[in-house]
């Protein structure tokens, strides 16, 4: 069963959550995060996706892991983000060849152990610029203009921080923010049932009560097929076929993030 917990205290600031699992198989959807991952034979590090990968892992295995804030990633990392995207590398690459070995001794602990090392300030301009993306009214020029930089240099922010450009990040947040309605549906609360393939069975009459047109402006989708554009771009699957499979929403929660809007909140105090 997937169970996700708080980080430490002192990972807070980019640390989304430390999570573990018994791997299912099955896809991984994007969902604007990057993770360290345990995954049995050795410790990964999965990028910022934007489109759906295999987990690579066999079922059965027991699987614990990371996951860092959006667009807290970089400094995470200690590595720009773009340079992750779509991949799921070897985390020796990342955080020196003994990663792997020290996860495989010292299990959990030790790879917080790792990111404490790493760990530096989150950019709070870049973080607060990302969690805006969530809202389906924000517009890059705006945002730009709102956070004191043009629009190559908030890309660029982006790029170290997130791993792909604020417009991207905007659509993998709405194609999250469908999922969790969709969940919200079926009566099963705004809770994520975690992010690496999870699948659950939901009965015909249930999918049949999602009402995908009403589901798709309320996620900030012009109609219905520009929620299946975007659906079939991200994961492969019309919003049928994804809620039929059980996909439910991942990733750090960003629906509660309306303040940032906030005149001012996108600069840093001090």
């Amino acid at each position: 069963m997937y169970r996700e917990v708080a980080p430490p205290p002192d990972l807070a600031e980019a640390v989304a959550c430390v999570w573990s699992s018994v791997s299912r198989g099955g896809v991984i959807l994007p969902d604007g995060c990057v993770d360290l991952v345990w995954r049995g034979d050795g410790l990964v590090v999965a990028g910022p996706a934007t489109k759906p990968a295999r987990a690579g892992v066999p079922a059965g295995v027991p699987v614990f892991g990371v996951r860092f804030r959006i667009g807290a990633a970089g400094t995470g990392l200690g590595t720009p983000a773009a340079e992750l995207a779509d991949l799921s590398v070897d985390a020796g690459e990342v955080l020196g060849r003994d990663a792997s070995e020290r996860v495989a001794e010292g299990g959990l602990p030790a790879l917080l152990g790792l990111v404490r090392e790493r760990l530096a300030p989150v950019d709070p301009i870049a973080r607060a610029a990302a969690l805006a993306m969530a809202r389906p009214e924000t517009r890059v020029a705006e945002l730009a203009r709102a956070v004191g930089l043009s629009e190559r240099q908030l890309r660029r922010r982006f790029l170290d921080a997130v791993g792909y450009g604020p417009k991207t990040l905007g659509r993998v947040l709405r194609f999250q923010r469908f999922l969790a309605l969709a969940a919200e549906e079926r009566g099963e609360g705004a809770a994520p049932a975690g992010r690496r393939g999870t699948r659950r069975d939901i009965s015909p009459g249930t999918r049949s009560a999602v009402d995908l047109a009403r589901l798709a402006l309320d996620a900030g989708y012009a109609d219905q097929a520009h929620l299946t554009r975007e659906a079939r771009r991200l994961s492969g699957r019309t919003p049928a076929e994804l809620l039929a499979s059980g996909a439910g929403p991942a990733g750090e929660r960003v629906r509660s993030v309306q303040a940032v809007g906030a005149p001012g909140a996108y600069r840093p105090a001090g």
